[in-house]
């Protein structure tokens, strides 16, 4: 219950944080004219959107499981970072527009160091809110608020390029860089955008866990299956914070239920402990469904 209290928070002021940065950046596009900061602008409106649809999926993926949903509402999450995936494209594709219009009717730039310092303000802000939002979405799972970060970083270190474009600018004359640096953020969005529906569908397609993580669910499983005679056919997936662990547990033809529930809770109270959020499904089976000799090892995987 703190966890979901935590992230909830943390989601429900991200959309703050993102009315504030919209309000600055907007204010230094409006003071300068620049269409760069225009495109710097752009961007934070996603922000501001993703960070409402990030809070409601949040809600939605922490309700308990029910008639419809028995294994839970966890994959919510998911839709809201493809949402933001889709919403940088759209964002990018209305900074090239932009780009044209600009292209064809250059334009001095009016008051640029206030316009400056305003979205260095701004940016300064982002940087804050983002590293927070990638420790806490790694630390509590959720793909939501990693998904929202990780934009949000992309968002700085674009800030930071334009902010450095733009002092080149001013300071040559060269007004043809404010169309150039905008072209730059649009592209650097777009891969940002693609990235993020990309790695949200493999969320919703039941993605299972790194190579690293699943030798320590062998391990965990080896090191408390002590009685059993083999474990094969493990399976993994990932659906937001949960994983979701299956595998067949041989024990011998004789063993009682009881003994065999006994490991079985044993094993799964390991893997509870040292996996996050972890739901574990064992199928028990008698030593005839073993898949390699009996006796090749303690607990042989196969």
């Amino acid at each position: 219950m703190a966890q979901d209290t935590t992230v909830q928070r943390i989601a429900f002021w991200s959309i703050f944080i993102g009315m504030t940065v919209l309000a600055l950046k907007y204010g230094a596009y409006h003071v300068t004219g620049s269409v760069a900061l225009y495109s710097d602008a752009l961007e934070s409106i996603v922000n501001v959107v993703a960070a409402m649809a990030a809070w409601w999926a949040i809600r939605v993926s922490y309700k308990p499981a029910d008639q419809n949903h028995p294994f839970g509402h966890h994959k919510a999450e998911y839709f809201s970072a493809v949402l933001e995936g889709v919403l940088i494209v759209v964002a990018a594709l209305l900074i090239l527009r932009e780009v044209w219009i600009a292209w064809e009717t250059p334009r001095n730039l009016a008051q640029p160091w206030l316009g400056l310092a305003i979205n260095g303000g701004a940016s300064i802000i982002n940087a804050f809110w983002a590293s927070l939002l990638i420790s806490r979405g790694r630390k509590h799972k959720s793909p939501a608020l990693l998904a929202d970060g990780k934009h949000i970083m992309t968002d700085v270190v674009t800030s930071a390029g334009v902010f450095a474009g733009l002092v080149g600018a001013v300071l040559t004359g060269w007004t043809i860089l404010d169309p150039i640096l905008a072209i730059v953020v649009a592209l650097n969005i777009l891969w940002q955008g693609w990235n993020v529906i990309g790695n949200s569908v493999q969320g919703l397609m039941d993605m299972g866990v790194a190579t690293e993580e699943t030798m320590r669910i062998r391990d965990v499983i080896s090191a408390n299956a002590g009685g059993a005679l083999e474990v094969h056919d493990l399976k993994t997936r990932i659906a937001g914070r949960v994983t979701f662990i299956e595998f067949h547990l041989v024990v011998d033809a004789s063993m009682s239920v009881g003994d065999a529930h006994i490991i079985c809770d044993r094993i799964e109270n390991a893997l509870m402990q040292n996996i996050p959020d972890a739901s574990v499904v064992i199928h028990v089976e008698p030593d005839d469904e073993a898949k390699l000799p009996i006796g090749t090892a303690a607990i042989p995987f196969a």
